[in-house]
């Protein structure tokens, strides 16, 4: 993995990018351009304090709905839901995650055992249950789940013959969207239904995009069906942004990731960018977000980072 086989990788991005930017440029919402000061790194007792309002969480009425999507895999998807959803709770917002990937990794990684669930957001998605009922509290407080089971494999294939197949999930999400902050979204590695679902459903994307190389492959098949959702299915879905994973500072390849990104998308990059991280890696198989295994670590610092330019992007 040298420098110039990366560059190739760039050069063949851009000619994609190209064709591409005035479509991109309708994700970019209006305040794009306000530069906002880098604050210091914090613990969780730091972060924003708990929202007074208990009754009704949002001043517009409803959940902002964030899909997590990148069609690669090993980009830190499922990491980024799991603890941005637990650094939220922990400011006293009440979250909900969507496990809306078959291989239900957000589902373990939250400690749910997904065998022994009787329902999940397959019986969701084809109408056999209530979201009341499919709803999972867990011991995080704030935090709610929406499981996924192998069961959803299959869902793709029984959705192709509905009625209104890509606004299941929205319709599904509609009568929990009053009793949550924020509702995040776990896609799945591909550009499916699921995810289709999953973008007709959010409000914005936020993309995670690794540090490493072909990391800039890919995303400008996402962008352009993220744009033609917005065209046919949803006119409303925004960037909330690009989230920079698996930074190694060591290599120099990672720095011109960075470096290319951020020319790329301008300020819809985040601020924190999220390194490697043994207890990052370790936490799932604890079935505990980050925070909750080991509140010190870099991982849980910088997660809480991001949780709060994800509040900041609320003012």
């Amino acid at each position: 993995m040298n420098i110039d086989g990366y560059r190739r990788s760039v050069k063949k991005f851009e000619r994609k990018w190209a064709g591409m930017q005035e479509d991109c440029a309708l994700l970019w919402n209006k305040n794009s351009n306000k530069k906002k000061k880098r604050k210091g790194l914090f613990h969780v007792e730091h972060l924003r304090p708990t929202v007074e309002n208990k009754g009704f969480p949002s001043d517009r009425g409803q959940a902002k709905t964030i899909a997590i999507a990148n069609q690669k895999g090993g980009v830190a998807k499922t990491t980024t839901a799991i603890n941005l959803s637990a650094c939220l709770a922990a400011t006293g917002r009440r979250v909900l995650l969507v496990d809306a990937d078959p291989q239900g990794n957000a589902t373990s990684g939250l400690g749910v055992d997904r065998d022994g669930l009787d329902v999940s957001v397959y019986d969701l998605l084809l109408g056999e249950a209530q979201p009341e009922r499919v709803v999972v509290s867990l011991q995080i407080e704030n935090l709610d789940l929406l499981p996924a089971t192998i069961n959803l494999a299959g869902a793709e294939v029984e959705l192709v013959g509905m009625k209104d197949r890509e606004f299941r999930l929205r319709s599904a999400l509609q009568s929990l969207r009053g009793r949550y902050h924020y509702i995040f979204i776990d896609c799945p590695p591909s550009l499916g239904l699921l995810t289709i679902n999953a973008l007709t459903a959010a409000d914005r994307i936020l993309i995670p995009i690794q540090c490493e190389y072909y990391a800039l492959e890919g995303v400008g098949q996402l962008l352009q069906t993220v744009n033609l959702v917005r065209r046919r299915l949803n006119p409303q879905l925004e960037l909330e942004g690009v989230l920079l994973t698996m930074f190694d500072a060591r290599t120099n390849l990672a720095i011109q990731v960075v470096d290319e990104v951020k020319n790329y998308f301008g300020d819809k990059v985040f601020r924190t960018v999220i390194p490697r991280n043994v207890r990052l890696s370790e936490a799932p198989s604890h079935g505990k977000p980050v925070i909750a295994y080991d509140p010190r670590s870099r991982g849980a610092i910088l997660y809480q980072e991001l949780a709060q330019e994800v509040i900041e992007h609320e003012e």
